[in-house]
């Protein structure tokens, strides 16, 4: 049984012994995040945070680059059919899970069949898979019921993250509490809402990694008080960086700033299954009331790309529709009057507790109070916020998606009717089956005029107010060596040591 901490210590004693475990130790990395992660289990997952918790504990089939190109991971090689539907993978000898079993091709099935269960949120992402055989101990061929060509960049995130069996069985649903993967750090517990702490993998299949003796992640959702850790040396990483700081790091600090172009995008969700948002006409409104310009400045100095799409201009299928549109008032308020709400209307939007997202929601509720909408602002966790827009229990949802290397996963499950982010309850057959399309297509050209099309339909839909594009921004220790930038926006702490 994995040793875990006590989990009723106040968060401020908490960080406090962080601290101090922290600077006991100049082999531990601290690391700071601004929100608490959920659920520890990558089958139940959809925060980017606990997606840098994941890389620390599971390793994938397969990886990005600091080029966003897929490279081997535990799959050490693998071919592909000439009709794109079946894959075969060769897999790394001699890889132990955390837990002391072992890593083989039986244990791949496993979480590939696992990852399709009903209550898995990766089940869209793995549902072409038909068939699975296990053709010898390293050695698994994946049939598919039909060509889909983000397989292999889906396998490099959560859905490529391989748990072990035996822990899976063990702890059921409580799994979430116990993860135990192949990756270079082991879990040891967590303080909920303070920190999570894990432990370096003496047996790690990787000759020299990790190269601390332990990661410490510190929940500090104030981002200058994440800045301010950074600063003093008590966080040596820091997923969250003052955007109005970027350009401000004085000659001699003690830490850097990287900025960086990421796939990723916020915005926040209308609730499409209930009324006023169930109008499009309204969500049109909404959407060309705002001045994503002027966020990108005000809120994000300019550390972002002003968007109006999923796609961002790292991805192939970056088109015409992510040109914001021009703030248009009057056009508004025809919208509203055709949708029977010439009065207006109010509606909550429930926002992360960030500072910057806060700021943003008051601009966004200026440029709304325009045509007479009333947006009232609440802070919520974001854990709380993935529950609720799970549930479709809200009004407006400011959540945003860190992205990922092929645009079928910026896209696909945030629009299409029942996708597991779907969290607007919008449903289009027409969407459908030009996604549906763009997924099944082998050809990059035919596969962006699919997304176009898409697109056509969903800026007059508007499920989503696209806002803009993120950078990756990370503040760091001029002590951390050995740290690889990867676009899609999640630490990796194998490699790093201080």
């Amino acid at each position: 049984m994995q040793k875990r901490l006590p989990s009723l210590l106040p968060a401020t004693l908490a960080l406090l012994l962080a601290g101090l475990v922290g600077s006991a130790s100049a082999a531990t990395l601290n690391i700071s995040l601004d929100a608490d992660p959920g659920k520890l289990d990558p089958t139940q997952s959809s925060m980017l945070n606990e997606r840098i918790v994941y890389q620390s504990i599971f390793d994938k089939l397969v990886d990005l680059d600091g080029e966003g190109k897929i490279v081997p991971m535990l799959a050490e090689r693998w071919t592909v059919s000439d009709d794109q539907k079946t894959y075969t993978l060769h897999l790394r000898h001699g890889v132990k899970f955390q837990d002391g079993t072992a890593f083989d091709a039986k244990a791949v099935e496993f979480n590939l069949l696992r990852g399709q269960e009903k209550t898995s949120l990766r089940r869209n992402e793995l549902k072409y898979i038909s068939k699975i055989t296990v053709v010898d101990e390293y050695t698994v061929k994946l049939e598919l019921s039909t060509p889909f060509a983000p397989f292999m960049s889906v396998l490099t995130d959560r859905a490529g993250m391989i748990s072990s069996p035996a822990a899976v069985k063990k702890f059921g649903d409580d799994y979430v509490n116990n993860p135990v993967g192949t990756g270079p750090f082991i879990y040891k517990g967590r303080l909920k809402g303070a920190t999570i702490t894990l432990e370096k993998n003496p047996h790690y299949w990787q000759a020299g990694l990790p190269k601390v003796d332990g990661v410490v992640y510190k929940i500090m959702p104030d981002v200058n008080v994440a800045f301010n850790n950074l600063r003093s040396g008590q966080v040596d990483i820091s997923n969250r960086f003052p955007y109005k700081e970027i350009g401000n790091v004085p000659a001699g600090a003690k830490y850097t700033v990287l900025n960086k172009p990421s796939l990723g995008f916020r915005g926040f969700y209308m609730n499409a299954g209930k009324p006023p948002f169930d109008k499009k006409e309204v969500r049109e409104a909404v959407d060309i009331l705002i001045d994503r310009n002027a966020i990108a400045k005000v809120v994000y100095n300019n550390a972002v790309a002003p968007g109006h799409s999923p796609f961002s201009k790292a991805q192939f299928a970056n088109g015409a529709a992510d040109t914001p549109p021009k703030v248009d008032v009057a056009r508004a308020k025809e919208l509203l009057k055709a949708a029977g709400k010439e009065g207006g209307f109010a509606f909550k939007l429930t926002l992360p507790t960030t500072s910057d997202e806060l700021q943003a929601g008051q601009m966004i509720q200026g440029m709304l109070r325009a045509a007479g909408i009333t947006v009232t602002l609440e802070k919520t966790e974001l854990a709380t916020q993935i529950e609720a827009g799970k549930a479709g229990n809200f009004e407006g949802l400011y959540v945003g998606w860190s992205g990922r290397p092929d645009p079928d996963q910026n896209i696909y499950d945030f629009v299409t009717t029942n996708g597991s982010l779907n969290y607007s309850h919008f449903g289009s057959k027409a969407v459908d089956d030009l996604l549906q399309k763009a997924r099944l297509e082998g050809d990059q050209a035919k596969r962006r005029v699919l997304y176009d099309q898409a697109m056509e339909l969903l800026v007059k839909e508007v499920p989503y107010v696209y806002l803009v594009h993120d950078n990756v921004v990370f503040g760091m220790s001029n002590a951390i060596k050995g740290f690889q930038y990867v676009p899609d926006g999640v630490i990796r702490t194998a490699t790093v040591s201080k």
